[in-house]
């Protein structure tokens, strides 16, 4: 219940049905609006809060809040389904080659010499699942992991896991946005291999070069 009218509070703020400094109808309204019991409103509320859309004000008055102010990473992991941006899927395709480009630099830099064998073994599980192309996206997933705990910087794993839990999970971008970077084989390689050698300028360019492929498709096949 709680689920349900997180979500749809949650789409009225995003859409601009509520706008920024409008109040929400009393708990015991939406309680009303909803058929659901006040705990069930009042949890919603939390999470609304959470996530920057709302600030709950002494007395209990709710007030809506910009979005695009106060809201953070966990909004945009949503989709593009509940967030009215129609370039989402590119802008979050972009943050990921920033973050991947510049971990792969940290991971040669100051990587521990496990790490970076972590690496070149998650490449080889990589190729081993080609041409199997759900097998090499998971796998894809469990070497960039690798290169991102490699960085040694804990702000890029936590971004990375909501990346990967949100708009970037398995299925969630469109097939033909990632086909490119997945079957790209001689490119993963060298991206170990650059991580390996502690080549950081290097590793940091064929990151670049694998994870900006989904960005550079013409702007019909975007579409698909």
């Amino acid at each position: 219940m709680s689920d349900h009218v997180f979500g749809q509070l949650r789409d009225a703020i995003v859409t601009g049905e509520y706008a920024p400094g409008d109040g929400l109808p009393s708990e015991r309204e939406l309680a009303g609006v909803f058929e659901v019991n006040r705990h069930a409103v009042r949890e919603a509320l939390r999470r609304l809060q959470q996530l920057g859309l709302v600030r709950v004000a002494q007395g209990g008055a709710t007030r809506v809040l910009d979005w695009r102010r106060h809201a953070g990473l966990d909004l945009a992991m949503a989709g593009a389904e509940v967030l009215p941006v129609e370039t989402l899927v590119r802008d979050v395709v972009e943050m990921r080659a920033c973050l991947g480009a510049d971990a792969a630099r940290l991971c040669a830099e100051r990587g521990t010499p496990e790490a970076r064998a972590a690496v070149v073994a998650a490449v080889d599980v990589y190729a081993a699942a080609a041409p199997d192309l759900e097998r090499m996206g998971e796998a894809d997933v469990a070497l960039w992991r690798e290169v991102i705990a490699g960085s040694g910087n804990i702000a890029y794993l936590l971004a990375f896991n909501s990346l990967v839990g949100g708009a970037l999970a398995v299925g969630r971008v469109p097939a033909n946005r990632r086909t490119a970077e997945l079957l790209d084989v001689a490119g993963h390689r060298r991206l170990g291999e650059h991580i390996a050698a502690g080549a950081a300028a290097e590793a940091e360019a064929q990151a670049k070069a694998l994870l900006t492929a989904p960005i550079t498709l013409p702007r019909e096949d975007s579409r698909a």
